[in-house]
């Protein structure tokens, strides 16, 4: 899973209500100005470069069931990735329908209030009230925060969610997240994702030497361990750098994604796995301050809410995804496995990675050290009566 991209196939104020007239833009930055001086009081300057722990909490009298409240929620992603965007639309409306609407979240996509990647800087100062978005898309802030959402070679979807929800993963991430002054919900997985599009075989190590990749993150850093000219390139200028023979291959998310995004057009060599992406998890993120303003019972619906919300997520990925991969396939796209050779080259580099970020800072290593212990467990399990039942089920029709 890539930066999030604005919409460009939509207007800019495309909202999930509906298309936003001119006239009502001054409406709606005059709200986002009011949110903004709401927070005022309770804001603090974005920090958590090396994960520090705050000191403030807070704590509102409990309210009753309709006090009426309303949020914005901005999401990191565009519309236009509707498996990716609409648990964020699922988790207003559940909400509204159980509180006859006296308790609206207003949905917004990536770039209309804010941008993609400043979720976490408006919701911490008040600015909305929440947000959806990727933990990893803020490790330049906090460097363990990559474990909210995936590493390479990490855990699969379901692993993932047992972690946060039950292995003890929840906790940690929670704990950054509070240095942030935000509350954390997990918000739903794409699950594994493909290795992406290669104008050329990639059959060993060797032969990733040299090769110019579009492939940003944990996963960038691993490749380019492996002798890839690693490129950033923003999501809708991909099919350009192919067209325009920039770069070599590419990543993005999975077949229903990549479908829209027209890359097998260019490219016919589709790769699988994507490892730097096993099981990514998205978040819901609350500020403090909206939290601690709710009573109980919206805090107890607004979790429940956040759940269903994410299992709709996994599930429209699981249920489109087949067909999408069958409709590429017929367009004469060839799906291939990347070699052993080459994935346990990318282990091996993603390894070395994962413990040098560890000795060089205590935080990535009070999340590494029990979540390496938790993955070798849960890959005990899955490798026995999981991978069993896969490798015979899933190889027959």
């Amino acid at each position: 899973m890539s930066e999030p991209q604005p919409n460009t196939n939509a207007p800019s104020n495309a909202r999930s209500g509906g298309t936003e007239t001119a006239d009502a833009r001054p409406a709606r930055r005059a709200l986002l100005r009011g949110a903004v001086l709401r927070a005022g009081a309770f804001g603090a300057a974005l920090t958590g470069a090396a994960c520090s722990r705050s000191s403030g909490t807070g704590g509102a009298a409990a309210v009753h069931t309709r006090q009426r409240v309303r949020w914005i929620l901005a999401s990191s992603f565009p519309s236009s990735l509707d498996a990716m965007f609409g648990p964020a639309q699922v988790l207003a409306e559940r909400v509204a329908a159980a509180t006859d609407g006296a308790f609206q979240i207003q949905v917004s996509q990536a770039g209309d209030l804010v941008g993609a990647l400043e979720v976490l800087e408006n919701v911490q100062s008040g600015a909305i009230e929440m947000g959806q978005t990727a933990s990893y898309y803020y490790t330049g802030k906090c460097a363990p925060l990559a474990f909210g959402t995936c590493v390479p070679f990490g855990l699969g979807a379901r692993q993932q969610q047992a972690w946060l929800t039950e292995g003890g993963g929840g906790a940690l991430i929670d704990a950054l997240y509070a240095d942030f002054g935000v509350v954390h919900f997990p918000a739903g997985n794409t699950g594994a994702q493909m290795g992406g599009w290669f104008k050329r075989e990639v059959a060993t190590p060797q032969d990733l030497v040299g090769l110019r990749m579009r492939i940003p993150g944990l996963g960038g850093q691993v490749m380019a361990a492996l002798g890839v000219s690693v490129q950033i390139i923003p999501g809708g200028e991909i099919y350009t750098a192919l067209e325009m023979d920039r770069i070599d291959a590419t990543e993005w998310v999975g077949p229903y994604d990549d479908e829209k995004l027209g890359f097998h057009k260019r490219v016919k060599n589709y790769y699988y796995p994507g490892w730097w992406e096993p099981g990514p998890e998205l978040s819901f993120i609350v500020g403090r301050a909206a939290w601690d303003a709710l009573g109980a019972d919206y805090q107890a619906l607004l979790a429940a809410a956040t759940r269903e919300a994410g299992a709709r997520m996994q599930e429209r990925y699981d249920a489109r995804n087949p067909a999408a991969l069958a409709r590429l396939v017929e367009q004469g796209v060839v799906v291939r496995p990347f070699a052993r050779e080459l994935l346990d080259a990318a282990r091996a580099a993603t390894e070395d990675l994962l413990s040098t970020s560890a000795n060089a800072d205590p935080a990535y290593a009070r999340v590494l050290e029990p979540w390496r212990r938790f993955r070798t467990e849960s890959n005990a399990w899955f490798g026995t009566a999981e991978h069993a039942y896969a490798a015979y089920a899933h190889a027959r029709s």
